[in-house]
C-alpha cells in the first residue's frame, strides 16, 4: 500500500507541474490561483453505506481548466480514453463533461477510491450517484 500511495503523490506531483505550467500560459482568476488542500485518508476507500463512489467532473468550471484535466488523465494519468472516443460505448453525450467525468472516473477506481484521486485541480467530485448511461458503464473499484 505504501508503493501505491508513493506513485500516487508522484503522479500528483506530476499533475501540478504540468497544471503550473499551462496556468503561467494564461491569466485566471485570482481565486483560481488558490490551491485547493484535499486531504485523503491514510489508506483504503472513501465509502458510502453500500461502499460504492464514484468521481465526476464538475459542472460550473472552466473549459479550459475540464479540458487540461481531461488531457492529463489521459495522457500522463494513464487512463484508457480508448471508451470516450468516436463509436465507442462511452463516446455519447459528445460533452467535455461526459467525457470528463468518465476519465476522471477511470482514474480514481485506478488509484484506489483515495479522494485525492479525485481532485483534478478542483474539477471534480466524488459522488454516490452511479453516473453510468446507456451503454457507458463506469468503472467501480473491486476493492
Amino acid at each position: 500500500m505504501t508503493e501505491k500511495i508513493f506513485i500516487l503523490h508522484g503522479l500528483l506531483l506530476i499533475q501540478y507541474v504540468y497544471q503550473a505550467s499551462a496556468i503561467s500560459e494564461q491569466s485566471v482568476k485570482a481565486e483560481a490561483a488558490v490551491p485547493i488542500l484535499t486531504l485523503s485518508p491514510p489508506e483504503g476507500n472513501t465509502t458510502f453505506l453500500d461502499g460504492t463512489t464514484w468521481c465526476v467532473a464538475l459542472p460550473d468550471v472552466e473549459e479550459t481548466a475540464l479540458q487540461r484535466a481531461l488531457d492529463w488523465a489521459c495522457g500522463p494519468g494513464s487512463v484508457d480514453c480508448g471508451y470516450i472516443e468516436r463509436g465507442r460505448e462511452c463516446y455519447e453525450p459528445n460533452t467535455l463533461l461526459s467525457h470528463a467525468s468518465f476519465a476522471f472516473n477511470s482514474y480514481y477506481q485506478q488509484n484506489g477510491n483515495n479522494d485525492i484521486a479525485c481532485n483534478f485541480g478542483g474539477v471534480a467530485y466524488v459522488t454516490t450517484h452511479n453516473p453510468s448511461h446507456g451503454i457507458c458503464r463506469f468503472l467501480v473499484s473491486s476493492e
